[in-house]
């Protein structure tokens, strides 16, 4: 039987290569604002690419490096923290009022370090085991952020936490936030990518495949995890600043176990073999989260049974595609593909 090879036309560049649906997906993202209102703006997409950045974390270690953690948010929760006591807040008596080009990448090293110290514990277990000590940790982060009043403020946290005014902008407000939010979740989405292909990132899913055999390779399979959380982190701690700077407040229930929790549906409702999975699901988990209580209070529900909705939400996806909502858009897709006529795409 003969292959057939699949060729590249000449003069082709990544800009022709690029399907279609992404240009469109880009272009209304670009033009959100003149879309939708400052509420939805803000609170329902701002919001979703924040989350979607912290989920985009876990994604990576899961789906690439094979570990499932449930530290991310704590992370993110670390690198907020310390832009609110590097930076400025109403706490005034903790705060240092550093300088943003100061506090920023400290606030990032921090988190990156927390979570890769984490991690430096976590890759020594597999399995349920990697799950229950990043939980640990996590719980044990929430408890000390909420009884250490020294630093972390207890259980008030830290209010008036807000973003510089670089350029003369007020980043808090709906359209310049959503823009910074928008490029920050397009650099970790391209890093992201950019490392999966990368030479790190290809031994990082032989480490996730088979770890034994790259060992014998001569791949030091310890540290292509650690390196793994270390880069997760970078991502989680940026999503937390953004995170810090939305609420213009942080608290000890920023990183509590719910929403730890919460991290982790985000992830699998989108899917964790792509990294557009995270977006998707946090898209989702936000519409349902905002509207969720207007659904329930019309058939007669409390409007704090909203988990009850999202949890639902999640059993579903779960059951019907393990591999969340991008697992049913490429079962459905493979199937109409398989239902139609390969020459002329009209059905069979």
């Amino acid at each position: 039987m003969a292959l057939v090879e699949r060729t590249v036309p000449s003069g082709t560049t990544w800009i022709d290569r690029v399907p279609g649906i992404w240009w469109a997906i880009a272009l209304i993202l670009l033009i959100m604002p003149v879309i939708v209102n400052d509420f939805i703006l803000f609170q329902v997409f701002g919001w979703s690419l924040v989350l979607g950045m912290i989920a985009l974390s876990l994604m990576f270690l899961a789906g690439y490096g094979g570990m499932v953690s449930l530290i991310q948010m704590s992370v993110a929760a670390m690198g907020g923290y310390m832009v609110a006591i590097f930076g400025t807040s109403g706490v005034a008596a903790i705060s240092m009022e550093l300088p943003w080009w100061l506090y920023i990448p400290i606030a990032i090293i921090i988190a990156a370090a927390f979570g890769t110290l984490v991690g430096a514990l976590a890759v020594r277990t597999e399995g349920i085991y990697t799950i229950m000590i990043t939980l640990a940790i996590a719980s044990a982060f929430f408890y000390f952020a909420r009884q250490n009043y020294g630093i972390f403020n207890g259980y008030s946290g830290f209010n008036l936490v807000v973003p510089p005014p670089l350029f003369g902008v007020d980043w808090r407000q709906p359209v310049p936030f959503y823009y910074l939010a928008l490029g920050c979740a397009a650099l970790s989405y391209f890093a992201v990518v950019y490392v999966s292909r990368s030479p790190f990132g290809l031994a990082l899913q032989g480490v996730r495949d088979n770890p034994r055999r790259m060992a014998a390779l001569g791949f030091n399979v310890t540290a292509h995890r650690i390196a793994a959380y270390t880069f997760a982190s970078v991502i989680a701690a940026v999503g937390g600043i953004l995170l810090v700077w939305q609420n213009a407040q942080i608290s000890p229930g920023t990183a509590g176990i719910p929403a730890v929790i919460d991290i982790l549906v985000i992830a699998v409702v989108g899917g964790v073999r792509r990294p557009v999975g995270p977006f998707i699901g946090a898209l989702i988990y936000t519409v349902l989260r905002t509207f969720s209580s207007d659904i329930l209070t019309t058939f007669g529900l409390s409007g704090e049974r909203f988990k009850l909705l999202i949890g639902l939400g999640f059993l579903a996806v779960v059951f019907f595609s393990p591999d969340g909502v991008l697992g049913l858009w490429e079962r459905w897709r493979n199937r109409k593909n398989r239902d139609s006529d390969p020459l002329t795409g009209e059905p069979k």
